[in-house]
């Protein structure tokens, strides 16, 4: 009778710590590991939501009963989610398509669109019911084949995720250091910080009063044109901006330059990815995409996208592309602008596609 080899031991993983920080409460994105863990700490998340905050590394979804009554996703459609971000209107919008029914969400993020992917597969939505594009949403012509031929309902969400605000590794706010860049896409085009360099003051005037209706556009873009050393983080752009606006002979108060600081990195945000061109070409194409009685909502987070919604939806029912239009903006309600008030500048609108066929 031969005897078994003992068996080696399973190797020991060492424990490995978390990460200390001062305080009682981890300040920098990196340290707040129970939020980038809702599952493991969902009481935790749920009391930073119930404070009027997002979690870091989440987002939140606005209006999101507004837009489940504009689009009815039924059973068996084919739906289209153009800027799928954390995927929160998705997750709505799945079930209500089931069974039988498919998503396509698109994003040109290539670090959150890969994570967003995995969190709603892990919800149980297979690559039939949801299928998601590395892509830009002035494109969704390019998916018709793919679609059938149109889409029943669209859902376009223009506002910036939270995970992109929060990380300051993508420097998309003044509110933490990080290096000038703003692309959705850091793998294409150039970072805010060489546009900055490139440009000239008459341009980042213009692109600062035309982008964000930035009152102090022209003192703004002195400044930065002025300053004598290269402006390479956010925090060097918030220091210029603030320190300009302090000279001025009637001083801005503190929360007049908070905002002056919102609608600079705002600017330079629609400036670097090129924002408002892109969705002109987006809304030349919705009508085109949509079958005869499909439902769009589109949800704008500033006046020059709520502007050139307005006007397509307007000119679109004016030709009778859509059969119906919304009549005036929808607006988060005022419990959902004190719970989240992020969602305070959200602008909802809406268009029904006729059944005449476009010429």
């Amino acid at each position: 009778m031969t005897q078994e080899p003992p068996q080696s031991p399973e190797p020991q993983v060492p424990h490995k710590r978390r990460v200390r920080y001062r305080g009682r409460n981890p300040r920098r994105f990196e340290d707040k590991y129970k939020e980038h863990d809702p599952a493991r700490y969902a009481r935790d998340v749920a009391h930073v939501i119930a404070r009027g905050r997002t979690p870091a590394g989440m987002h939140l979804p606005i209006c999101v009963k507004e837009i489940l009554s504009i689009l009815k996703p039924k059973p068996g459609e084919t739906g289209l989610d153009a800027t799928l971000g954390f995927g929160g209107h998705a997750q709505e919008i799945l079930p209500r398509l089931q069974p039988g029914g498919r998503l396509f969400g698109l994003d040109v993020d290539p670090l959150e669109l890969p994570r967003t992917e995995a969190r709603l597969r892990g919800l149980g939505f297979s690559e039939k019911a949801l299928i998601a594009r590395k892509m830009n949403f002035a494109g969704i012509i390019g998916l018709l084949p793919e679609a059938g031929g149109g889409f029943d309902l669209i859902l376009a969400d223009l506002g910036v995720s939270s995970m992109q605000l929060d990380d300051p590794r993508r420097g998309f706010t003044y509110k933490f250091e990080g290096p000038l860049d703003l692309r959705f896409n850091p793998a294409r085009g150039v970072p805010a910080s060489e546009l900055l360099k490139s440009i000239s003051f008459n341009a980042l005037t213009k692109l600062l009063s035309g982008n964000s209706d930035e009152p102090h556009a022209e003192v703004i873009a002195r400044a930065i044109k002025g300053s004598l050393t290269p402006i390479n983080t956010t925090v060097q752009l918030a220091d210029t901006v603030r320190a300009a606006l302090e000279k001025l002979p009637l001083k801005e108060t503190d929360n007049a330059i908070k905002r002056s600081l919102q609608r600079v990195f705002m600017a330079l945000r629609i400036g670097v990815n090129e924002e408002l061109s892109v969705l002109d070409r987006f809304l030349d194409a919705l009508p085109w995409c949509l079958k005869p009685g499909g439902r769009a909502a589109v949800l704008s987070f500033h006046s020059g996208e709520d502007r050139r919604v307005k006007k397509a939806f307007a000119n679109g029912e004016k030709s009778g592309i859509y059969s119906g239009i919304a009549p005036t903006c929808l607006r988060p309600s005022p419990e959902e602008q004190r719970n989240n008030s992020r969602s305070s500048c959200a602008k909802l609108r809406w268009a029904i596609r006729s059944a005449i066929p476009i010429q």
